[in-house]
């Protein structure tokens, strides 16, 4: 059993435990849940959008520790004021030290800018969920869901005014896109070995079709990467560790981008 497998089984409790303690109904009475989205994807099309994707993640599987006296509101906060295009939170516990309340103190602290919901999605619950506490994206993670349950997710959260990430590691994966997913992210770590190549998405990049905005996910650290991924078709790039194990992530965040 892969990291994945592991994840995903884990995932399945907490899901089934989390219905019981909170209803569909109950979620769909929260505050976020009747707000309008901010959509990820109109934000990468904008003329002079940095692409930035940032990310507040505490810990991962791969790394540990990355850095768990960081605050949420700080750091997305300057994030945006660094002139990210999107903010991306991680809300599983388990293996990334996410959880649903910095979701929603991120909301609350920047009601304007797209925020996604990292986390394994595999219930249509979640995604309720994801809008309540005021996500606008969510990401669908083509490794761990069929065909007909991907297009069930994704269908739920454009009902909801989401907008839909589908994340793939390889050509075959692409099956498993459909017609509800808005943005394409090409995740360049091996899940198996967690190699990381940023020549993922480029080689990738060729087979995904145009209609699909496309973002490079993990390892990257630099502005020559990402001006490279840029000539290559992509327009987001999310990045968390590269600026969670630094002391200032906004900072950090403000750095890469004046680069671009």
């Amino acid at each position: 059993m892969n990291i994945l497998d592991k994840i995903i089984e884990t995932k399945r409790v907490e899901v089934a435990n989390q219905k019981k303690v909170v209803s569909i109904t109950q979620l769909e009475k929260y505050p976020g849940f009747s707000r309008k989205c901010n959509s990820l994807k109109a934000n990468l099309l904008k003329d002079g959008a940095s692409g930035i994707i940032a990310e507040f993640k505490q810990k991962s599987p791969s790394k540990g520790e990355i850095n768990f006296s960081a605050k949420v509101e700080t750091v997305t906060k300057g994030y945006v004021e660094a002139g990210a295009s999107c903010l991306s939170v991680l809300t599983d516990y388990e293996y990334f030290g996410g959880n649903l309340a910095n979701l929603a103190k991120a909301r609350e602290t920047n009601p304007f800018t797209p925020i996604l919901r990292k986390d394994f999605m595999i219930d249509t619950y979640q995604i309720v969920e994801a809008k309540a506490y005021g996500a606008d994206v969510i990401l669908l993670i083509a490794a761990c869901l069929g065909k007909e349950q991907a297009l069930e997710l994704a269908k739920k959260a454009k009902e909801l005014g989401l907008d839909v990430l589908m994340e793939i590691h390889n050509a075959e994966e692409l099956e498993v896109v459909n017609d509800y997913v808005d943005i394409v992210g090409v995740n360049n770590r091996n899940l198996k070995t967690f190699e990381v190549s940023v020549e993922t998405s480029v080689q990738l990049s060729k087979l995904i079709p145009e209609k699909f905005v496309k973002i490079s996910e993990s390892g990257l650290s630099g502005a020559k990467e990402i001006k490279y991924l840029k000539e290559n078709g992509f327009k987001g790039f999310l990045i968390g560790e590269t600026f969670m194990k630094t002391d200032n992530p906004g900072e950090a965040c403000k750095k890469l981008i004046s680069e671009l």
